[in-house]
This record gives C-alpha cells, structure tokens and sequence, in this order.
C-alpha cells in the first residue's frame, strides 16, 4: 500500500505540473493550452499528489 501511494502521489504530481504548463502556455498543441482554469487547476493537482507521496513516505515509519 505504501509503495503504490508514493507512486500515484507522483504521477498526480506530474500530470499536474503538465496541466499547469499546459494552462500557462508552455506545452501547446491542447485545448487546455493557455488557459486559466488549468493554470490554477495544475499547481493544486500537483500539490496533492506532492501530499499523496509525502504520506506515503511517512506510513512506514515508526517512531
């Protein structure tokens, strides 16, 4: 369970930072080019999966 949250924690994480570049107009060739709700969709969805992966991290430890 641990191994598969960091995982999807990081591919949220990226998908999330292609939307963001995608919203900013840094990727284009996408409806989703150069618009904003992606542009502040993206950061947030990457935020969440940067959190997914944290918790990942931390269900194995013990203290």
């Amino acid at each position: 369970m641990r191994i598969a949250m960091i995982i999807g924690g990081v591919v949220v994480a990226l998908f999330g930072l292609l939307f963001a570049l995608q919203g900013f107009g840094a990727v284009q060739g996408s409806p989703m080019s150069s618009t904003t709700t992606w542009s502040v969709l993206g950061p947030l969805i990457a935020l969440g999966g940067i959190a997914v992966a944290i918790a990942g991290l931390r269900m194995g430890r013990k203290r």
